[in-house]
């Protein structure tokens, strides 16, 4: 059996996978963690708290609607790009995740203008 501490990642920060291999896996180490992921709170209570304060007022349903769906997508890509890390991995992983959101919304936006085209035929 190999020793751990004869390998050099002594200076590296991650984790043993445990299985069969025992390989390392270097963790991504972002500098100013904390203040980033506190930042990125903020702007998320305070585009929560914009849409609760528009929701009460005398906007028409069909422009709330944009702007809600608008700055739901702001907020899921924040809590995607930050709390789920997706910002500071490779482009090829990025795109796996972000190419899928992409044709699901084209596919909600199809099914959209479906049902207002049978809306308008009755």
């Amino acid at each position: 059996m190999s020793d751990h501490k004869s390998n050099n990642h002594n200076d590296k920060h991650g984790y043993y996978t445990g299985d069969i291999h025992n390989q390392f896996i270097e963790e991504h180490q972002v500098e100013n963690n904390t203040k980033i992921i506190w930042r990125v709170f903020w702007l998320l209570l305070i585009v929560t708290a914009f849409e609760v304060g528009i929701a009460f007022t005398p906007i028409p349903h069909s422009i709330l609607v944009v702007i809600f769906i608008v700055l739901t997508i702001v907020k899921a890509y924040y809590i995607v790009a930050f709390f789920m890390h997706l910002k500071h991995e490779n482009s090829p992983f990025r795109y796996t995740i972000v190419l899928p959101f992409i044709l699901i919304l084209y596919l909600i936006v199809m099914a959209l203008a479906e049902g207002n085209y049978l809306n308008l035929i009755d």
